[in-house]
């Protein structure tokens, strides 16, 4: 059975959101990173940053939530992509995990980067539902994960974006999503 490991608070509830979504057994193991369990030599041999969240599926040890989402989706998704699709679907997980966590949650990029993330956002989802296909993919998963967590985490007034905000609320809606990133709120 696949092994997600992961922490109280962490990105490990991204993963979990779509494994939820895939609807594949899984066992959480969580991880006490006050008490180092994350810096131990067992979950060092897993995953040798010490970060969560990470996943043991047969053979296969994979850390970094962004790559985790990929071979999921890969491996276990319910769609085939094109080769095109791949590489948009990929683009979004890279964008979430790179451009807007750190545009969103890197203080002294915030006021800077919101606007010029959150704007061009609030029009593509003005034009269509989801981000790739015009169906809900991995690709929601990620940029929707880093969505969510500006109200848990953050108290950003959203309402000049009221296509994402949108957005939010119709992924917040979905049971795989209440099952995990909206238990937490």
């Amino acid at each position: 059975m696949l092994k997600l490991y992961g922490a109280a608070r962490s990105r490990a509830s991204i993963v979990q959101w779509y494994l939820e979504e895939l609807g594949i057994p899984y066992e959480f193991v969580k991880l006490d990173m006050q008490a180092g369990e994350h810096r131990q030599p067992a979950y060092l041999a897993i995953n040798p940053m010490g970060k969560v969240p990470a996943i043991v599926d047969g053979d296969l040890q994979l850390w970094e939530s962004g790559a985790i989402l990929l071979y999921l989706d890969e491996k276990y998704g319910k769609f085939q992509h094109s080769p095109e699709e791949r590489a948009k679907i990929a683009q979004w997980v890279l964008f979430a995990n790179s451009t807007l966590a750190t545009g969103i949650f890197v203080e002294t990029n915030r006021e800077r980067e919101m606007p010029r993330l959150m704007t061009p956002l609030n029009e593509i989802l003005q034009r269509q539902l989801f981000l790739v296909g015009g169906k809900f993919t991995v690709a929601d998963i990620a940029v929707g994960s880093v969505l969510s967590f500006i109200p848990i985490m953050l108290k950003i007034d959203l309402s000049s974006y009221p296509a994402v905000f949108t957005y939010m609320k119709r992924l917040s809606e979905r049971p795989a999503f209440q099952a995990t990133i909206g238990s937490r709120r």
